[in-house]
Formats: C-alpha cells, structure tokens, sequence
C-alpha cells in the first residue's frame, strides 16, 4: 500500500487496482538512447527501444548495445529491440530489419480515423513488404 509525503505533495496509504494478472508479467521495454538506455535495458528489461530521428545513427547503436548484452551475459532473443521513430517508408524498414531490429512502432497524428485509417493501411503494406 503506497503512501507519500514530500515537500509538494502528500497522499495516505492507498490500495490501487487493478493489480496485474498475467503470469508471467508483460515485458518491460526500457525507452532511451546509447547509452543510459541502453545499460537500463541490459540490467533490468526485457527489450530496449531506442528512439530514432533524434540525432545520431540508430542503427549504428546497435552493435555496441549487443556488446553490452554479451558482456552482461544476456542473450539478444532476451532483449529484442523495438525502434520508435521509423518514417514510413520501405527503404527505412528494410535497413532496420537487416539490421536485426525485432519491431517498430509507427507514429500517426492525433487525427479523424479518415487520416489515421490510411496512415495504418500504409504501414501495414509496408510491413509486408518488408
């Protein structure tokens, strides 16, 4: 039962619900770059997602990452990497999976389904393809 007192804020000892229920618990996937990140997923997750587009080779990160895995003991399979940030493009999606990328999450605009529901089409399709 959590309870908090700081210089701001203060709440009681409380329940919270719903409490889990899948055994075993949903992976945990570390968000972040090389390499803060990329050590909090080799110590403590199971999967790292590096972001794209914000500067620096992505990609290029992720030889050095399965280093850390390596010296850590961790077997890749154990910490598939999920990239946030891939354009929606072909070429894009086929450098990631050549480059061992496990999985990508899209962005699509906070929009009306009428923009958003081809934006999903295209992703698929380009997903196939790739």
């Amino acid at each position: 039962k959590p309870k908090y007192a700081g210089e701001m804020v203060k709440f009681e000892e409380m329940m919270q619900w719903p409490k889990p229920v899948q055994k075993p618990h949903p992976p945990i996937i570390v968000g972040g770059g090389f390499p803060q990140g990329a050590r909090r997923a080799v110590a403590y997750a199971d999967g790292w997602m590096p972001i794209g587009g914000r500067g620096g080779d992505t990609l290029g990160m992720l030889p050095p990452f399965r280093e850390m895995l390596k010296e850590a003991g961790r077997a890749e399979a154990d910490v598939p990497v999920t990239l946030f940030g891939v354009g929606m493009n072909g070429d894009g999606l086929k450098r990631a999976r050549d480059a061992g990328v496990d999985r990508v999450v899209f962005a699509v605009p906070p929009e009306a389904k009428d923009k958003v529901l081809p934006l999903l089409d295209k992703g698929a399709t380009l997903m196939r393809e790739a």
